[in-house]
C-alpha cells in the first residue's frame, strides 16, 4: 500500500522560499511517477510539476522558472523547490504517486501561505 506524507508548509513572506518533501512508502514507489500539485481557495486542484522514476520532469509553464521538483536516488521522496513566492502561491499543496498501472495515490497536502 502506497503511503504519501508531505512536509515543510507553513507561513513565508512574499520573496521567500521553501522546500516540500514527500516521503512515499510502498515497495514499488520507486517505478511511480511523482507529482506535486496545489489548491487555491475557490480554484481548482492544479498540477505543479511532475517527476518520472527516470528522472524526467514536466512543470507548469506558469511557474518554470520558480517551482522545480526533483527525486532522492533511492526515489521514495520527492521534493518541490519553490523560490520567489508570492501571495498567489498560497495554497495547500498535494504531492501524488502515480503507478505504472495508473492508479493514483494522494498525500493529505500541507498548506503554504505567503504572507507578510
Amino acid at each position: 500500500q502506497v503511503q504519501l506524507v508531505e512536509s515543510g508548509g507553513g507561513l513565508v513572506q512574499p520573496w521567500g522560499s521553501r522546500t516540500l518533501s514527500c516521503a512515499a512508502s510502498g515497495s514499488t514507489i520507486m517505478f511511480y511517477t511523482m507529482g506535486w500539485y496545489r489548491q487555491a481557495p475557490g480554484k481548482q486542484r492544479e498540477m505543479v510539476a511532475t517527476i518520472t522514476s527516470t528522472f524526467n520532469t514536466n512543470s507548469s509553464n506558469a511557474l518554470k522558472g520558480r517551482f522545480t521538483i526533483s527525486r532522492d536516488n533511492a526515489k521514495t521522496t520527492h521534493f518541490l523547490h519553490m523560490t520567489s513566492l508570492n501571495p498567489e502561491d498560497t495554497a495547500v499543496y498535494y504531492c501524488n504517486a502515480v503507478s505504472t498501472m495508473g492508479r493514483v495515490h494522494w498525500g493529505q497536502g500541507t498548506q503554504v501561505t505567503v504572507s507578510s
